[in-house]
């Protein structure tokens, strides 16, 4: 008589319950019992979790808590929930940082949590080396459907490691070893991305680094000038700068495209920060009509907010020639790339992001939001210029007509240029509980990154915390520029 599938599996899970039972004893050296876990978080973070700033000054950067002590940005946020933080008394803050833009969906969102868990439960053979896990083919097949004319995909496990094999699949396609990128770029901070890092800053005391060349971006008779030089393998370019929210002139990137391919590079895009939405299509690149990059590099938002992952993008032929043989099957890996918990984040990142409709809500809530940032530039004279695309958005101060007003402004100028736009970050934080980031050292620029689920509420809230910082700042007196003098003598003091 055949057996009873519902009675089958009741034994397993009977069985199972049993297993955990005796695993349950310490004495046989199985699983703590349920109910008394071996380690508990929870009460590791209740005991210990007021020294976290002391903690970081002991064991990790002592630089952090300097800065955010300075600044008053040490908060002890206790928990988060979509673009909300909350404190222990139970504030709410706004986060217009989304983590330097990973939380595109804002912060455990169930689906995704709920695809970690189903992961966990599922007890997979993960990583096992030789065998071909389903998981990866299925988030490349869903990742690639966003970017026709790319073909495969890499997995690794963040943005700088996305980087780091565009440069090796560029130089190995094409035989040549010299990268181009941009003045301002910011790529990555490994020795090969920091070797197209544009900013000087991050740097110096870590040469030799590779033998690559800067051009302004947008310029596209100094990209020439280089690729006449016949030893270049690709150009890697933001089709938005992280740093001030910079995007090179319309029709630059697919002309830049055309010159590269006629002199046999290619073209990298570098869309971690930019990518996924961000910009209000899925690729910023997406925005120019016939711009076809040869590798794409993806991580950030890709991961859910749970589980680092990077994704570096290309077609073909550049794939064929990197794994060229059997031989070469293992000639670039990730130890972590591909595992279990980042494919299933990232597969079901790309379902909630088809399901709620993501991309549309950050091209039209950021439009809107830009639109309304835009107007007030006829109302503040210290407001200079808004600009960018989607829910990616630059805000630049820049120097005051009336007499009152340019006297404090070029104190802080003279002092260290970026101190106005820190003096408004601050306040946004500490009297109206939204936090925002200066977009890069010395610069005038906040930079509004929210998660892509931010609406019009939202919006509301940052354009009334906004305009009632600018009118103070406009008086010319008050708390405002009282801090503003502050970081004048801090700055003048660090020289």
């Amino acid at each position: 008589m055949p057996a009873d599938p519902a009675a089958a599996a009741d034994r397993t899970a009977a069985d199972r319950t049993a297993a955990d039972r005796t695993a349950a004893d310490p004495a046989a050296g199985g699983r703590p019992a349920v109910g008394r876990p071996a380690f508990d978080l929870a009460a590791l973070l209740a005991e210990r979790g007021g020294e976290r700033y002391e903690l970081h000054s002991r064991h990790l950067n002592p630089q952090l808590p300097r800065m955010l002590r300075t600044i008053g940005f040490d908060k002890h946020y206790e928990r988060a929930e979509g673009q909300y933080f909350y404190d222990a008394e139970g504030n709410e803050y706004l986060d217009m940082l989304a983590g330097f833009g990973i939380f595109a969906l804002g912060r455990h969102h169930p689906v995704v949590r709920s695809s970690i868990q189903q992961v966990m439960d599922l007890d997979l053979p993960d990583l096992v080396r030789f065998d071909c896990s389903p998981l990866p083919g299925l988030l490349a097949e869903r990742l690639l459907s966003y970017a026709p004319g790319l073909d495969r995909v890499f997995f690794g496990n963040s943005g700088t490691e996305a980087v780091e094999t565009a440069l090796k699949f560029a130089r190995y396609a094409t035989g040549r070893k010299r990268i181009l990128y941009a003045d301002h770029a910011f790529h990555g901070l490994t020795t090969g991305s920091l070797s197209v890092n544009g900013e000087n800053g991050f740097r110096k005391g870590f040469d030799p680094l590779l033998p690559d060349t800067a051009i302004p971006l947008g310029d596209i008779g100094a990209l020439a000038k280089e690729l006449k030089r016949g030893d270049v393998a690709a150009l890697i370019v933001e089709p938005i700068q992280g740093k001030g929210v910079q995007a090179p002139p319309p029709g630059w990137l697919r002309a830049a495209q055309a010159l590269l391919h006629e002199h046999r590079a290619l073209l990298i895009c570098d869309e971690v920060q930019t990518g996924i939405g961000r910009t209000g299509e899925f690729f910023a690149y997406q925005h120019e009509e016939g711009v076809l990059p040869d590798l794409v590099c993806a991580a950030k938002a890709l991961s859910g907010g749970y589980v680092p992952v990077g994704a570096t993008l290309g077609k073909s032929w550049i794939f064929e020639k990197v794994y060229s043989s059997m031989d070469r099957v293992l000639v670039h890996s990730a130890s972590f790339g591909s595992n279990a918990q980042a494919m299933a984040a990232g597969l079901a990142t790309l379902e909630v992001m088809r399901e709620e409709k993501v991309v549309e809500n950050a091209r039209q809530v950021g439009d809107r939001f830009r639109e309304r940032l835009t107007a007030l530039i006829e109302r503040y004279e210290l407001l200079a210029e808004v600009r960018g695309r989607g829910l990616m958005i630059g805000i630049e101060f820049g120097r005051p007509k009336s007499l009152k007003l340019r006297t404090g402004w070029t104190a802080l100028q003279a002092a260290r240029k970026g101190l106005f736009a820190q003096m408004v970050v601050v306040p946004l934080l500490q009297r109206h509980r939204i936090l925002t980031q200066v977009s890069g050292d010395h610069l005038e620029v906040i930079k509004l990154i929210p998660p892509l689920i931010i609406t019009d509420r939202d919006v509301d809230r940052f354009i009334d915390a906004f305009t009632e910082i600018m009118d103070e700042a406009h008086r010319g007196n008050g708390l405002m520029w009282d801090f503003g003098r502050t970081l004048v003598k801090q700055a003048v003091g660090n020289r």
